[in-house]
């Protein structure tokens, strides 16, 4: 069930983004998405909600659902969703390029216990990838993963998308990721990896990610250079 909303939701994300259904229209009815994509109700709302909580559309009680979606200038990683690399590169349409320069099995020492929230002596895979788009070096990726949660990983998954694999092949479902955006100054590493130019400080984002049974499997560290990414969420004021 989860592939068939998970379908339709970006179907229906990647047809606002491309402008089919423009900024401030309504969608077609539920009565008429149902037809097209040949699903329940149930599975439909599923779609729209993951389309409500990432701010793409807005539903309004006896009249539809409104897209509130506008296209930015830059590059947007959106904090309000769960979402690879990969798939941002490509909504974005831009060529996307992961260099692995770390990959290795470890035990969680104090260092990193404290830095990522897992317990000392837990077995960890330690991952750094440099993340190109359109041949610029833009983004340096720290990634630590449960090894008991996340076995078998290979440098060629987390080359390719670490998530493909814990959602394709183990099945996991990654259900929510707790983040902290910070402004830090630029080290000796991130100007040996990334194409900094002159900026002497970097946009990171820090997360902590769980599955189904909020089980941490990730703490993640991504360094951003700033000029080039907008980083956007979508805030629901409670009633």
């Amino acid at each position: 069930m989860k592939a068939i909303y998970g379908g339709i939701y970006r179907d229906l994300r990647d047809k606002v983004v491309s402008g089919d259904f423009p900024f401030q229209s309504l969608l077609p009815s539920e009565a008429n998405l149902v037809r097209e994509y040949g699903c329940s109700h149930n599975t439909l709302r599923k779609a729209l909600g993951l389309l409500t909580d990432q701010g793409y559309v807005h539903p309004i009680q006896g009249k539809g659902v409104r897209v509130i979606y506008q296209p930015q200038d830059k590059a947007l990683f959106s904090l309000g969703g769960i979402e690879t690399f990969k798939e941002t590169a490509e909504r974005n349409h831009l060529k996307a390029t992961t260099v692995v320069e770390t990959f290795e099995r470890i035990h969680a020492d104090e260092r990193v216990s404290a830095k990522t929230g897992f317990a000392k002596g837990t077995r960890l895979w330690h991952v750094e990838r440099v993340r190109l788009l359109d041949g610029k070096a833009l983004i340096l990726d720290r990634n630590y993963f449960s090894i008991d949660l996340v076995p078998d990983l290979t440098e060629e998954d987390v080359a390719r998308s670490a998530y493909e694999y814990i959602e394709g092949t183990l099945g996991m479902r990654i259900a929510t990721s707790k983040r902290t955006v910070t402004v830090e100054r630029t080290t000796k590493e991130d100007e040996r990896l990334l194409d900094a130019d002159d900026f002497d400080f970097l946009a990171v984002v820090s997360g902590q990610t769980f599955n189904g049974d909020g089980l941490m499997f990730e703490y993640t560290q991504s360094r951003h250079r700033p000029d080039y990414f907008t980083f956007h969420t979508t805030a629901i004021r409670g009633r």
